[in-house]
């Protein structure tokens, strides 16, 4: 299958496609073969021992951050090519991480496909809550993958931050509302 069939096919731009190949980080082997034609093989990544796919998903929070997004796909697939898993859906979206209703988001988790959503952070898919994402991927057999869990391990922590994120979107708006949170968590540890 040629570079552009595979991309449409997985929801992925066929520019971003080849900027992936041409860094070396896609998720599928693939060989130039002519001047203008890269052949994907899609036979070395479906083998029969794997069951369902993986479901990459990057989020950001406004326009001016979309390298970020374009860097975190990127990080993601690497590191699905890395372990060897098979990539059946790509999303990537600008979106803010208290708004549910996220198309594709959305579409990535209602895919039945996908038996295994990865994420680079678990703030990615949601500011708060995402046990209960966790818990609905468990109940039908899928699961979430989070690459760095660099969060805080404490749960009361957690939780005050997650309080404080909701109070301060409400106050403040969606978009500033983590900053200023983490800000009044500091100035209470200090405090």
């Amino acid at each position: 299958m040629n570079l552009t069939e595979w991309a449409r096919a997985q929801g992925v731009n066929p520019h971003t496609a080849y900027r992936w190949f041409r860094e070396g980080v896609l998720p599928v082997p693939a060989r130039r073969v002519g001047p203008r034609t890269i052949l994907v093989n899609i036979d070395a990544n479906t083998s029969p021992s794997v069951t369902g796919g993986v479901g990459l998903y990057a989020r950001v929070s406004s326009h001016d951050q979309k390298a970020d997004l374009e860097r975190q796909t990127a990080r993601l697939s690497q590191w699905a090519a890395k372990a060897g898993h098979r990539v059946v859906r790509v999303e990537s979206e600008i979106a803010s991480g208290m708004n549910g209703a996220r198309t594709k988001a959305r579409r990535l988790l209602a895919d039945p496909k996908v038996s295994t959503v990865v994420v680079e952070h678990k703030d990615r898919l949601g500011r708060m809550n995402i046990e209960l994402v966790e818990a609905a991927l468990s109940a039908s057999g899928r699961r979430l993958v989070v690459l760095d869990d660099g969060e805080a391990e404490d749960d009361l922590v957690r939780d005050m931050v997650e309080v404080l994120t909701s109070f301060c979107a409400r106050r403040y708006g969606h978009r500033s509302a983590k900053n200023r949170a983490e800000k009044a968590f500091e100035a209470a540890e200090r405090g």
